[in-house]
């Protein structure tokens, strides 16, 4: 009750201050992983995802506008500055003494927001930088039952869905509102449990279409593909042999994520629940994405298109995207996500999400299947907002292009996963030197470059994120490869 009596008062915000810029506000960044730990484990410097926010730093260029951003571990004050300095006509000054940085100095294998509510010293530090708790809120990674607790002491509201509704972001219960809403989604069976319901299911899709060659088993709450697991049916017997072979073979998946094992795995299945669906061949095959927002009256808006760029074992985990999608299908995928987005308002889902589907081109045309509802930000969100806070643009979706205010489109090609063996040990002072000497910048002048995340985890893991920003999509995938290519001739000049 008081969790809905807190979300109840975001109308009030988004109608008075949100519209207003020079309005004071108080903004609280959660960028808490608050999802399975075992999975997410999985993820090389998974602890540095939490700098995946901080893209939120450009809301610094609303002069009034306080932020505070938490994070497990302190952040470099060079990658900080490296922000600061992409707010145009704002000092950095200026938007510096507008910040708190808060930190639990803490680096175990936990959520964030855990750590947060065990410390109740900081908890207070974190109240009295608030301020008027009646202009504040909370931007959060993900809002699991933490983030609502987190809310409740701190007595201001999450822009974000409730907890209780996180279940239509899961595989089986987004499965559930896409055949709801009539988008077309590849066969499959959710509400699995156990060894016996996964392979019983295999079995059925098999069953259903003798031709099949793969499926792929999905954790309910599997994150960026990493709790997907491919399974074949080479060799499959027909009629009734086909259950206890297929039980056989269970502990042979495919698993996207590292060092997943059968017995994990299936531990997690029982806690958490999975489906199993048919894996959707096709010689030219995409896995685009649609985003949308649901603000607190309700209204629903179109956010964006990507094409989605996986990897993996089996193609099926996130490393990046290209903006937009392709405009073979984006406007058709934006029509069928719109539908599940209407469900959604329908059932009091707030904040951002995305609709995942895999495209197949048969012929000339394009088939779309939905496959997943992401009710969270995702890998999708930072870079779109640094497009957008960079330009000052907007997103048109009658055409699914972004246009900033003199008209002019820009596209970009983003990637979370831009990693090498080469570039551990560099620095994030190193990366800004050779980021300056080769002018891997972006250019408020013309409204293109590159801009770079996940800086933390470069030293230890050789692991960053970029977002390269472009007139054009091949202007965009052409700024990505010169940076790869620098990094890699600074570091071989360098050894």
């Amino acid at each position: 009750m008081i969790f809905k009596h807190l979300q109840a008062k975001l109308p009030v915000q988004f109608r008075t201050v949100f519209p207003d810029r020079t309005a004071p506000r108080t903004v609280v960044v959660v960028p808490s992983l608050s999802i399975d730990q075992d999975v997410i484990a999985k993820i090389a410097g998974a602890h540095h995802y939490e700098e995946r926010m901080l893209g939120m730093l450009m809301l610094l260029r609303l002069p009034r506008t306080r932020l505070i951003y938490l994070t497990s571990q302190p952040i470099p004050e060079a990658i900080i500055d490296y922000y600061l300095h992409l707010l145009q006509g704002v000092p950095a000054q200026h938007a510096r003494n507008r910040l708190t940085l808060l930190s639990c100095f803490d680096g175990s294998p936990r959520p964030l927001t855990a750590k947060l509510l065990e410390r109740p010293r900081l908890m207070a530090r974190l109240r009295d930088a608030i301020g008027d708790p009646a202009a504040a809120h909370i931007a959060a990674y993900v809002v699991s039952g933490l983030e609502r607790s987190l809310a409740v002491r701190l007595g201001i509201p999450i822009y974000g869905c409730d907890p209780a509704l996180q279940k239509f972001g899961s595989k089986s219960g987004g499965r559930q509102i896409m055949r709801e809403a009539g988008v077309p989604m590849p066969d499959g069976i959710e509400d699995l449990t156990d060894e016996t319901g996964i392979a019983a299911g295999l079995a059925a899709l098999k069953s259903r279409d003798p031709g099949l060659r793969r499926a792929v088993v999905k954790l309910n709450d599997g994150f960026s593909g990493e709790g997907n697991a491919l399974f074949r049916f080479d060799g499959a017997p027909t009629g009734s042999a086909l259950d206890a072979w297929i039980a056989a073979r269970l502990p042979q998946l495919a698993f996207e994520a590292r060092g997943m094992t059968w017995d994990t795995y299936l531990g997690k299945a029982r806690e958490m629940g999975a489906i199993v669906e048919a894996f959707v061949a096709g010689e030219e095959k995409r896995s685009p994405s649609v985003q949308f927002r649901i603000d607190p009256f309700g209204e629903i808006e179109y956010v964006s298109t990507h094409d989605q760029v996986l990897g993996g074992p089996g193609g099926q985990v996130y490393l990046g995207c290209a903006f937009p999608a392709d405009e073979a299908y984006r406007l058709a995928i934006q029509t069928e996500g719109a539908k599940v987005a209407r469900l959604l308002a329908g059932r009091g889902v707030l904040g951002r999400f995305g609709v995942d589907f895999v495209s197949v081109r048969e012929g000339n045309v394009w088939r779309n299947y939905g496959i997943e509802i992401n009710l969270r930000k995702g890998g999708t969100t930072h870079p779109f907002l640094m497009l957008q806070f960079l330009t000052g643009g907007r997103y048109d979706p009658a055409s699914g292009l972004f246009r900033t205010p003199p008209g002019q489109p820009r596209f970009y090609y983003a990637s979370d996963n831009l990693e090498s063996p080469r570039y551990r040990g560099l620095t994030p002072a190193d990366l800004v030197d050779i980021a300056v000497l080769n002018g891997l910048h972006y250019d408020g002048t013309t409204q293109e470059g590159v801009v770079f995340h996940l800086i933390g985890a470069l030293s230890e893991f050789g692991k960053l994120g970029v977002v390269c920003v472009g007139s054009s999509p091949d202007r965009a995938l052409a700024l990505y490869r010169r940076t790869v290519d620098i990094l890699d001739r600074e570091q071989d000049g360098a050894a």
